[in-house]
This record gives structure tokens, sequence and C-alpha cells, in this order.
């Protein structure tokens, strides 16, 4: 895999019909084939959300979902990280999450972000900014905590 991630930032009603498609598509091989969750994926927010995709010779490869301070959580937050299966354990997760909290930056300044992380990834979270605001819990069957990263640090 060629290095050279394009990554794009567009809200819901930018994307066009094969755009969705790969996301929505991507999304369902990650959070119900490979981690075996049986859910709605399409939960009605993604129309308020941007959507940050990462591409790797026109092949969609990272994405992350944002929204803004009072959707999700009072703060603006990410959701559905995702690095493709071809993409996972070369470090780029690191990549796709700085593109995911610049956008948020960019898009709510002096807003703080929250996330719902996966427990086994705190450490990579963080490592990225993020600092554990919660004891676990279960979502969708799997061990879960609030993070939260500061607006200015």
């Amino acid at each position: 895999m060629n290095d050279e991630i394009s990554w794009d930032c567009r809200h819901f009603d930018q994307l066009d019909s094969n755009e969705l498609y790969c996301i929505l598509q991507l999304r369902t091989e990650v959070f119900v084939l490979e981690q075996d969750c049986v859910y709605q994926d399409m939960d009605g927010m993604d129309q308020q959300a941007y959507h940050l995709s990462g591409t790797v010779d026109g092949q969609l490869r990272f994405y992350a979902r944002l929204f803004p301070p009072g959707i999700k959580y009072p703060q603006a937050s990410i959701g559905r990280v995702i690095s493709s299966d071809a993409a996972r354990g070369k470090g780029y997760g690191r990549a796709l999450m700085n593109a995911a909290v610049e956008n948020c930056m960019r898009l709510w300044p002096d807003k703080d972000i929250a996330i719902s992380a996966q427990q086994h990834l705190e450490d990579f979270y963080q490592s990225v900014g993020f600092e554990t605001a919660s004891e676990p819990y279960m979502e969708d069957g799997i061990p879960h905590i609030q993070m939260r990263r500061n607006a200015h640090g």
C-alpha cells in the first residue's frame, strides 16, 4: 500500500451516493462482520455529521464520523473510527485520529472532544491526547470507556 493518504471531510449533504455507499460498506465490514456486532449501524445520526474519509490509491481505507457539540455529547465528538483491514498494523491509526482531531478543531474551535472508545484501545487514545472520563461500560457487547480531549491541549 502506498503511504500517501488523501483526507476529505465533508458534511453528509455534501457526499455523493457512491461515497456514502463506500463509507457504509466499510463500517459494516468492520463493526458488524469483523466485530460480530449485530446492530443497526445506520442510526439516523449520519445526516447531522461530518464524515472524514482517508483514501489510498483511490480506495477508502480510513473513516471517522464527527459531530458538533450538543448532538451526541455536550462536546464535539468523534465516532465510528475505522482503519480497513488492509491498512491495519502500519501506524495509520494515529494519522486518522490526528486528522479527526484537526478537523474537529477547524470546525468547532475551542470545543473539547469526546469519544466512546473500546476499552482495549484506551492507551492508544491516551497517546493522541485523550483522557479517560468514565468507568468501563458495555456497548454492543464490547467494553467501552468515555474519553475527553481538552480543546487547548
